[in-house]
C-alpha cells in the first residue's frame, strides 16, 4: 500500500490529485516550450489543462504504486529554440517548478484550512496535493535522462562537458534509472537518493496538523 495513503478517505482522492499533479507538470512543460518559440507542443495538442492529454499508463500506474512515475512526455523541437542548450533545461525544469508552486499554493491553503476548522474532506485532499506535487517534482529531477533533470544538469555544464554528459546519459540513463526504481533488494533504490529531500520538504509545507 502507498506510504501517503492512511485512511479510505485518502483514497477517494488519489486519483484527482495525481490528475492535478502531472496535468500541472506536463502543461508548465508545454507552456515554455511555447513561449520559447517552439509550436510543436501546441501542434500535438498538448498546450491544454486536460488530463487526458498528458497522462501515461504506465507512468501513473507506477505513481499508484511505488510512489513515483511521470506523464506523457512533452516532445520540443531544439531547432525551434534560439539557445537549444539552455532552453531545454528551461523547458525541462519548467515542470518540477510547477509542481512547486503548486505545493507551495495547497500549503497555504491547508493552512488556511485548519484554522477554520474546515471539513476533513478537504484538508486531506490540500495535504495530498503538497504530498504528490513534491513527489513528482523530486523524482524528476534525479539528473538521468529521460528524467527532467537529465536535461536540467546538461544545461547547466559548460558546453564542452555537457555534451559527453549527455551522449553518455542518453547511452545508459534508462537502464540507470531502471536499477534505481526496481525493488531489486527488497526496496527501491531511489528512496535512499530522494526520501532524505523529499521528507524535508514535507516537513516545512504540510501543516503541523497533519504529523
Amino acid at each position: 500500500m502507498n506510504p501517503f495513503l492512511s485512511n479510505p478517505l485518502e483514497l477517494l482522492f488519489l486519483i484527482p490529485t495525481l490528475l492535478v499533479a502531472i496535468t500541472i507538470h506536463e502543461f508548465a512543460h508545454a507552456f515554455v516550450a511555447d513561449r520559447l518559440g517552439d509550436p510543436t507542443p501546441r501542434s500535438q495538442g498538448r498546450l491544454t489543462l486536460n488530463p487526458l492529454a498528458h497522462l501515461d499508463p504506465i507512468g501513473t500506474i507506477m505513481l499508484i504504486l511505488f510512489r513515483f512515475g511521470w506523464g506523457k512526455p512533452v516532445q520540443f523541437d531544439p531547432y525551434n529554440l534560439e539557445n537549444p542548450r539552455r532552453d531545454a533545461a528551461l523547458i525541462s525544469a519548467a515542470g518540477p517548478a510547477s509542481n512547486v508552486l503548486m505545493a507551495i499554493l495547497a500549503a497555504l491553503a491547508s493552512r488556511v484550512a485548519i484554522t477554520q476548522d474546515a471539513p476533513a474532506i478537504v484538508t486531506t485532499f490540500l495535504v495530498l496535493l503538497i504530498q504528490y506535487n513534491l513527489l513528482l517534482a523530486v523524482f524528476n529531477l534525479i539528473p538521468v535522462h529521460p528524467m527532467d533533470g537529465g536535461k536540467v544538469l546538461v544545461g547547466l555544464l559548460p558546453r564542452d562537458i555537457a555534451y559527453d554528459v549527455d551522449r553518455t546519459l542518453n547511452q545508459y540513463g534508462f537502464v540507470l534509472l531502471l536499477l534505481l526504481v526496481l525493488p531489486i533488494f527488497g526496496q527501491p533504490l531511489i528512496w535512499t537518493i530522494i526520501g532524505p529531500t523529499l521528507n524535508l520538504l514535507l516537513h516545512f509545507f504540510l501543516p503541523i496538523a497533519t504529523f
